[in-house]
């Protein structure tokens, strides 16, 4: 048999997908499974976004399309983006993509030589590790610190990491799995450390506006930081639209073009009537977005409230994303248990609840200790949530 690539070693992916894999089978044997674990949304697309992609299609727009996305829909998200963050953006800044992974490789394709290093968060988004690893950078994880209100980043991990080989930080402020959101001072000092070791930055924003109290701010209006940052943009998030793969960069002119030829070079362009959709969703009637932020936050304070009354189990109430990370350390004790992941499986086949665990979501740092769980409430409606955790509740309580 003829070998494959080296590179696909270095190779990883979504871990949450096993979990899914195993749910689904334990489902498919008749029993019940609530389904925490995966960050899909089981609210429908808004009918009008639909509705304009379905215009498309029958309007002919089924072939191909320029590589950085329609003249259209690169307007309406910079407008849109930047009214939002305060900056002024032009088409040229932003480049249109199948989704927001593809900003990720793209990002460190254009500005990561093999064994450069780049920062990123661990737990963090997975591809952010796999990506580095297997462009050959070499990946440089930072942490988080447990507080009151949930997660600060350790920016002290940070600063003594950075060494002259360091070109790049991925942050992701709204962050998954963990929900932590930053201060004003902390996103400050991020920015501050870019610039004083020239460092170029991508901000994830995928749930810059999945949130329920407050505004969000973006680091790229932090003066300094615009021509240094790329940010990830998404629709699937704000408007139910995880199927459609539709996303954008938005960077500096410098690379734009850059990434507009390795869009051309691996997928030629986006899904041209896809992008029409993407025009309705920016420019059309907003009511949707609400009523799915509504409900939403419902199922948050559900779980929440539920999460707090299970003996051996917290979590600090977030203000965005749709993802809780409790802390289970005492409830894992209190069964037994020291492997997360044999926490986490057993309470499938005991309880029905499918959830990842603080394993799936990158390497753990030295001198971790503390048990994580993540509870992903997108996919699943209220009464569903009261009787997993109900479930769970009774599970531990009896050991």
């Amino acid at each position: 048999m003829q070998k494959l690539a080296h590179r696909l070693e270095r190779l990883g992916t979504e871990r949450a997908f096993s979990v899914a894999q195993a749910a689904a089978a334990w489902k498919a044997k008749g029993n019940l499974v609530y389904p925490f674990h995966l960050g899909d949304i089981n609210i429908p697309t808004a009918s009008n976004i639909v509705e304009a992609m379905n215009r498309a299609i029958a309007d002919g727009y089924t072939g191909y399309c320029p590589g950085p996305g329609i003249p259209q829909l690169r307007e309406a998200l910079a407008d849109d983006i930047g009214s939002r963050r305060g900056i002024s953006f032009s088409p040229e800044n932003v480049v249109v993509m199948t989704g927001g992974k593809p900003v990720i490789t793209k990002f460190l394709q254009a500005v990561m030589n093999p064994g450069q290093e780049v920062l990123y968060p661990t737990p963090g988004f997975p591809i952010y590790e796999s990506q580095i690893e297997y462009l050959s950078g070499t990946a440089l994880p930072y942490g988080y610190v447990p507080t009151s209100t949930g997660f600060a980043i350790d920016l002290e991990q940070i600063r003594s990491s950075i060494t002259p080989n360091t070109v790049a930080i991925i942050y992701n402020d709204l962050q998954n799995p963990i929900s932590a959101e930053s201060t004003a001072a902390e996103r400050e000092a991020i920015a501050q450390l870019a610039i004083e070791h020239d460092l170029w930055v991508l901000s994830d924003e995928a749930y810059f506006e999945t949130r329920y109290e407050g505004v969000s701010s973006s680091i790229t209006s932090i003066p300094g930081m615009a021509e240094r940052t790329v940010i990830l943009y998404t629709f699937s998030k704000k408007f139910a639209m995880t199927g459609s793969r539709l996303g954008c960069a938005v960077v500096p002119r410098e690379i734009a073009q850059v990434l507009s030829t390795l869009n051309t070079n691996d997928e030629s362009c986006t899904t041209h009537y896809v992008q029409w959709a993407g025009i309705e969703a920016l420019r059309g009637p907003q009511d949707s977005v609400q009523q799915m932020l509504t409900t939403l936050q419902t199922r948050r304070d559900a779980a929440c409230e539920l999460v707090n009354a299970i003996p051996g189990m917290s979590v600090a109430v977030p203000q965005s994303t749709f993802y809780l990370f409790p802390d289970v350390t005492e409830a894992m004790q209190r069964r037994g248990y020291t492997a997360v992941g044999d926490f986490a499986s057993d309470a499938l086949y005991k309880t029905g609840m499918s959830f990842c665990t603080r394993e799936h979501f990158g390497r753990r740092l030295p001198g971790e200790e503390r048990q994580y769980i993540r509870l992903a409430y997108s996919g699943i409606e209220v009464p569903d949530i009261q009787e997993g955790l109900e479930r769970l509740r009774e599970w531990i309580e009896t050991a």
